[in-house]
């Protein structure tokens, strides 16, 4: 949303879904419980290429099960609540939470793609959103450590389950057809920035 003066204009809190999609700053935000947050800097190239060498493996992998999103989608958890997880996978005998406006329910599983600047958000404050919203798997990756966090809902709040490192197949009893390596991702990225 912009003023006559072509200057970005921020709701004043509570700002709700409408109010984020009516913005036209040329900005990627997200909604966290009525806050506008600007989500800055870009993804760098590394964290870009881990991104589509995950989803492609997924692809291969879960397309005949699942719907494999990649970012920047809305997740829609509520009219205060709008993220934007780096990778999203939904059954597809829910397929139609994904509406015109991007995922518009619980998908079963987000996974977030650790950078310098996304670490507190991504470990801390989007972890206890997932869990509050019923997200049943998240992952962290985590590409210069070369793991994957593998976190599951239990009683409402989220367990890690296990660390996958570089060599150690990922795999999840939720969503059975995964079958990757850290190795395979974080070599596919091998001698980028970031």
């Amino acid at each position: 949303m912009k003023s006559r003066d072509d200057k970005p204009i921020i709701k004043e809190q509570p700002a709700t879904y409408e109010d984020y999609a009516r913005l036209d700053d040329g900005n990627r935000y997200e909604l966290a419980d009525g806050v506008l947050e600007l989500m800055t800097p870009a993804p760098t190239p590394k964290h870009q290429v881990v991104s589509s060498t995950i989803q492609n493996l997924l692809m291969n992998s879960c397309q005949s099960e699942y719907i494999i999103l990649a970012s920047p989608i809305d997740l829609i958890l509520s009219n205060k609540e709008v993220r934007q997880p780096d990778l999203v996978m939904i059954h597809r005998n829910k397929i139609d939470i994904i509406t015109q406006r991007g995922i518009e329910g619980i998908p079963d599983l987000v996974a977030e793609i650790l950078s310098p600047h996304s670490a507190k958000r991504d470990k801390l404050i989007k972890r206890k959103v997932y869990a509050d919203y019923g997200i049943p798997e998240y992952w962290i990756v985590d590409p210069p450590h070369e793991t994957l966090d593998q976190y599951v809902l239990a009683n409402g709040r989220y367990e890690l389950l296990n660390v996958f490192d570089r060599d150690e197949p990922v795999r999840s009893d939720r969503l059975p057809c995964v079958s990757f390596t850290m190795g395979e991702i974080v070599d596919a990225a091998a001698g980028l920035p970031g």
